[in-house]
């Protein structure tokens, strides 16, 4: 029995929405100087595999492996009102050694 799909093919308008948005924090950075990593939020129902043919797709790079953390919003008080945030799902998509991945935007 093998673990997940290996040649399996998504949609590619599904791959298109599965990366929200890339996490631009202290954090997200040290993590990725440290082990060539890069942080993006994702839909809530974006699986491990989806992530990587999306990362592979968008960017034209080769993926070492996708570790997924789900975060739930918190509640937050805005005077007598009670609000909450949205849950998040973040992943840490990493790249093969050699790849890189900017998401800066300033050229080189």
């Amino acid at each position: 029995m093998s673990h997940g799909p290996n040649n399996t093919k998504f949609e590619e308008g599904r791959l298109m929405q599965v990366l929200v948005a890339p996490i631009v924090s202290e954090k997200a950075t040290m993590i990725g100087e440290k082990s060539n990593a890069v942080t993006f939020k994702v839909l809530q129902d974006a699986t491990k595999y989806e992530i990587k043919a999306a990362v592979e797709l968008m960017f034209k790079v080769e993926v070492k492996g996708v570790s997924v953390v789900n975060t739930k919003g918190k509640t937050k008080r805005f005077g007598k009102s009670v609000g909450r945030r949205d849950n998040v799902r973040k992943a840490y998509v990493t790249l093969k050694p050699g790849q890189e991945l900017n998401l800066g935007g300033e050229g080189a």
